[in-house]
């Protein structure tokens, strides 16, 4: 793959990290904290991170349309065309509508300070569907797909009218039912993006590539200020930001099939959640160095390492990563 392509991912990556200290002491000072609730003292940790890292995607995306454009005559690569053009800023539009709702999300912190209410239950979806907007008016994407059994179906006006707002508002809620535990949200959003990228590239979907290349370089940034003890939480504005990127990468290079394998974890999370009728928490308590769950049932999926109280809350996120990881290596036998 290009040069190109990973220059403008470092600089994602290097725009994030060197924004991050200033983000933690800013939040910090605005009063956006929340506890750590699986500690032992409960400190106040900054939260809303996913801002630094749209910030970073974003300066990756323009370096990478910035070099395309004005450097493809000299290195012989192919220009992007106009519609490209169209689909990355109809796309970038959609992870800065749903990055900005997220945040709207994570302002209002409870007075107890142990989590954010900025925005009731039934708003949350609603308010994410002015993501899709985007890129339904550009009419991203491919209207036909392949399903077993069925092979190809062409939905027509449906796609863009239909299962783009579908998609956008389900991938944001997904991947935030799934959270709560030190460099949890950032690592599972690097596995899954990191994975469809990978796809991607084998299968010459260069938009998609260049998407994941830069949002995973930009998490592993934050991950260094969000692996446990976290010195900066992720917040809404980041779980809504990977599942906005995991529907973009979907929508502009018809990889649906793929986003769906690698989001495992998530459909299986919310089937859990599903039980308690989405009222149990994912995260525990923490007694004697380990991490007990606050309910005797699996209602999420830490909740079976955390039920047994025998494992630290990093191993909790590394067996969470390991079923992360062999739920998207599925793509390629799918």
């Amino acid at each position: 793959m290009e040069i190109l392509s990973f220059i403008s991912a470092f600089v994602g990556f290097f725009v994030t990290l060197f924004l991050m200290p200033w983000a933690v002491k800013y939040l910090r000072r605005i009063g956006l904290v929340v506890k750590d609730m699986q500690k032992d003292t409960k400190p106040l940790i900054p939260v809303s991170g996913g801002i630094v890292v749209l910030v970073g995607i974003v300066a990756g995306l323009m370096s990478y349309i910035f070099f395309r454009v004005f450097f493809s005559s000299f290195s012989g690569i192919f220009i992007l065309s106009g519609f490209d053009l169209v689909y990355l800023f109809a796309a970038i539009s959609s992870i800065l509508i749903i990055t900005f709702v997220g945040f709207l999300d994570d302002l209002l912190v409870k007075r107890d300070h142990e989590s954010t209410a900025g925005l009731r239950q039934w708003q949350k979806p609603l308010l994410t569907l002015a993501a899709a907007v985007p890129l339904m008016v550009v009419s991203a994407g491919v209207t036909v797909m392949s399903f077993p059994l069925f092979g190809k179906v062409d939905f027509g006006i449906l796609y863009p009218l239909v299962l783009i707002p579908l998609g956008v508002v389900g991938a944001a809620n997904m991947v935030n039912m799934l959270a709560g535990y030190n460099g949890l949200e950032a690592g599972l959003g690097i596995i899954s993006i990191g994975m469809l990228g990978g796809y991607a590239w084998y299968h010459g979907r260069e938009l998609a590539f260049i998407f994941a290349l830069i949002t995973v370089l930009s998490l592993i940034a934050f991950l260094f200020y969000n692996w446990s003890p976290a010195r900066i939480l992720p917040g809404d504005s980041l779980t809504y930001l990977i599942g906005a990127v995991i529907a973009v990468i979907a929508i502009v290079d018809n990889l649906e099939k793929a986003a769906l394998v690698v989001s495992l974890p998530f459909f299986v999370e919310f089937f859990l959640k599903l039980r308690s009728r989405f009222q149990a928490k994912s995260y525990g308590y923490l007694m004697n160095g380990k991490i007990h769950s606050f309910y005797h049932g699996v209602y999420s999926l830490p909740h079976l390492f955390s039920r047994t109280g025998r494992f630290t809350e990093k191993q909790i996120v590394w067996f969470l990563y390991a079923f992360a990881f062999l739920c998207s290596l599925l793509v390629w036998v799918v």
